[in-house]
């Protein structure tokens, strides 16, 4: 990086947007060592370096060079938005946007041109605080829930393509917030947002080599998202860092009375940032739930994870946690075979995609049901079926559900909250007496049982697979390989999203493992602040 002198003469060195954090980027702008129109111009021209490679940008926000300028003058007329005045932010494609004049369409063709009521409430906050909308990622079509795994890769839409991994060349970038992932993990933004209903922020974190913040059902507004599950769906943010993440939590938490379930927060939002001054762990016990994972099939395809992860425990120790082993959860097999969860979120896509469509105020498609995407996808298979990617699965099985008011979707809903909640996560807590627990952010069982019971999971990197791990088998492209990210996540009960940050940030501080690694060459942009400068 190059130095320059400031107004004191004291030399300054531009930060190096593939690692730079949120408080860089505010020093810089308040410095007056760079403009918000410099920054977003910097980060366009990377999207515009590596997206042909790695799909992950789907639209770029074409006021952004426009917002950034007015940010630019109140700034030097003394005035902040908030904390992320004049800071780029990507979001994912299933959050709307009206006021940016870019499309929401969950990487879909059927939606392209609709326009929604509203902006999503999370985009309103974030613009409150400052934030320039940058651009839409990429996405799993429907947030993965249009194909069977399995049969549809994970990472593709319609609109965005095939998605893939910056870290080993043709590999998958797992979903549904792929494209958020990969634009954090390389610099293309200075934060970004994605959702998850299982897996989908946690899982896309970890194979980039990031921290992804999945909150508690209710902590972040669903209002102006496009759904999957009223009662899993989050909003939480993917960021190089665990205390980057945080400023986005904080900034993006809070009720709003267009999400009923926002009402079940603390009445006011904790402060969350407070976390991130803790040097060690001292009182704090972290579980370890051995039973969910020990066997898992992660173990064979991903050699070297369980060692790695023996030796964060080893950490968390000598941070001066007390390391309970094992803190299981009462019921396993349940929580191994999804079926109960899948036939509730199968019943409830229907419910909730119907609702959000009959809402928009205008689809230029007609597309006004499940139904009608199924048969909008059927008449434009060059756009929404193209070789490889034909199966509607989900989408199909989902048009066939009677509603929520049949007595298997009841009874399925009432399980699935016992599954997460009584007989596991809630479990494991009291029976050891453990504040926090602790897992390979590997562990499909662990991140399901958080996603059922609806409550938080922080996932951290943790290292990155040995040279001769094997490709998996996956096509077209493989979910394992030498080099690739992973990570371990920590979960706990609903709104512990404050004693969850400690950990992941003290656990962060110790380790640097996001730092040992970068993007293969043709997957890392070039174009830094100096670039902008000097133009």
């Amino acid at each position: 990086m190059s130095d320059r002198l400031d107004s004191l003469g004291t030399s300054y060195v531009f930060p190096d947007l593939y690692e730079a954090s949120i408080e860089e980027l505010r020093i810089g702008l308040s410095g007056s060592h760079f403009t918000s129109v410099d920054l977003v111009k910097a980060y366009l021209t990377r999207i515009h370096e590596v997206n042909d490679e790695i799909h992950a940008v789907i639209e770029t926000n074409e006021q952004a060079l426009e917002f950034a300028e007015s940010l630019d003058l109140e700034r030097t007329a003394g005035k902040s938005r908030g904390v992320l005045h004049g800071i780029p932010i990507i979001v994912k494609d299933n959050i709307t946007t009206l006021s940016d004049g870019m499309e929401t369409t969950s990487g879909s063709y059927a939606l392209v041109g609709s326009i929604a009521p509203r902006d999503a409430h999370v985009i309103t906050l974030l613009r409150d605080a400052g934030a320039i909308i940058l651009a839409k990622s990429n996405l799993s079509e429907w947030s993965y829930f249009r194909g069977r795994p399995g049969e549809m890769p994970g990472g593709w839409s319609g609109r965005g393509g095939q998605g893939s991994n910056p870290f080993l060349k043709g590999a998958g970038p797992s979903g549904s917030s792929h494209g958020s992932a990969a634009c954090a993990a390389v610099g293309l933004a200075a934060a970004t947002l994605g959702t998850e209903t299982d897996g989908s922020i946690t899982s896309p974190s970890r194979l980039h080599n990031i921290v992804g913040i999945k909150p508690t059902v209710g902590l972040t507004s669903r209002s102006g998202v496009i759904p999957v599950s009223e009662y899993q769906d989050t909003v939480g943010p993917m960021c190089r860092s665990v205390a980057d993440a945080t400023v986005i939590l904080q900034v993006i938490a809070g009720k709003d009375n267009r999400d009923p379930f926002t009402a079940a927060q603390p009445s006011v939002v904790p402060d969350y940032t407070a976390a991130l001054g803790h040097r060690d762990l001292e009182g704090l016990r972290i579980g370890v739930p051995w039973g969910a994972f020990k066997d898992g099939d992660f173990i064979k395809d991903w050699p070297g994870v369980i060692e790695a992860f023996k030796e964060a425990l080893e950490v968390l120790s000598a941070l001066k946690a007390i390391v309970v082993e094992p803190a299981d959860f009462k019921e396993l097999q349940e929580l191994t075979d999804y079926k109960i969860e899948m036939h509730c979120l199968t019943v409830e896509f229907k419910h909730c995609i119907n609702t959000y469509l009959k809402e928009l105020v205008h689809v230029p498609t007609g597309v006004r049901t499940v139904s009608d995407i199924i048969n909008f996808n059927n008449a434009h298979p060059g756009e929404e079926k193209p070789p490889g990617y034909e199966t509607q699965y989900r989408l199909e099985e989902a048009d066939k559900t009677a509603g929520y008011e049949q007595d298997p979707y009841q009874q399925c809903r009432k399980r699935r909250r016992e599954l997460g909640r009584e007989l596991g996560i809630d479990y494991a807590l009291e029976k050891n007496n453990v504040d926090v627990l602790v897992f390979p952010s590997l562990s499909e069982t662990v991140v399901r049982a958080a996603a059922i019971a609806g409550y938080p999971v922080i996932t951290v990197p943790l290292g990155f697979a040995p040279d001769n791990t094997p490709l998996g088998k996956e096509k077209p492209m493989p979910n394992s390989g030498p080099g690739l990210p992973f990570g371990i996540g920590f979960t706990g009960t609903a709104f512990s999203e404050s004693t969850l940050i400690k950990v992941a940030h003290a656990f962060e501080q110790k380790t640097k493992h996001h730092l040992r690694k970068r993007a293969y060459e043709a997957a890392t942009p070039r174009t830094q602040m100096t670039d902008v400068k000097n133009s």
